[in-house]
């Protein structure tokens, strides 16, 4: 079902510009993918080889992800690919929470990982140990 769920996302005409149509057109491009991505993974979590650890999705995945990536065509595209990155994403660096961020405040720290230059954020939460999608957008570069 995951390959149908890509099937379905590329078929779709996912709007490449930047006004604010465009961009609220691709949050619910990325909302729906993540409706489907979720009903084909019931679990909601998949092993990622480089933490040797699984990476959860959860509500504030879906959020974050929705307000990053819609904002460029590429993290939009980007996400499609989301049990790709999950999976294959290597660490690259990790670091506090930021204090200041209400939507961090579950996590201790944040880990940046990288595949293909998709960057792929991810939360370690402090009461449950659980990693956590926090955000995925398509960057060259490395920082938070």
């Amino acid at each position: 079902m995951a390959d149908d769920i890509q099937i379905y996302i590329t078929g779709i005409d996912v709007p490449q510009g930047d006004s604010y149509e465009d961009i609220k057109k691709r949050k619910q491009i990325i909302k729906n993918f993540y409706a489907l991505w979720n009903a084909a993974h019931p679990d909601k979590k998949l092993w990622n080889n480089s933490l040797q650890d699984y990476i959860y999705v959860k509500y504030i995945s879906i959020n974050e992800t929705m307000g990053h990536a819609s904002v460029s065509y590429e993290s939009t595209m980007a996400v499609i690919r989301l049990t790709e990155i999950l999976e294959k994403a290597v660490f690259v660096k990790k670091g506090p929470a930021k204090s200041n961020d209400k939507n961090q405040r579950p996590f201790d720290k944040m880990i940046v990982m990288m595949h293909q230059g998709i960057r792929l954020l991810v939360g370690h939460q402090k009461v449950t140990g659980e990693y956590v999608q926090y955000c995925i957008t398509k960057k060259a570069s490395l920082g938070r």
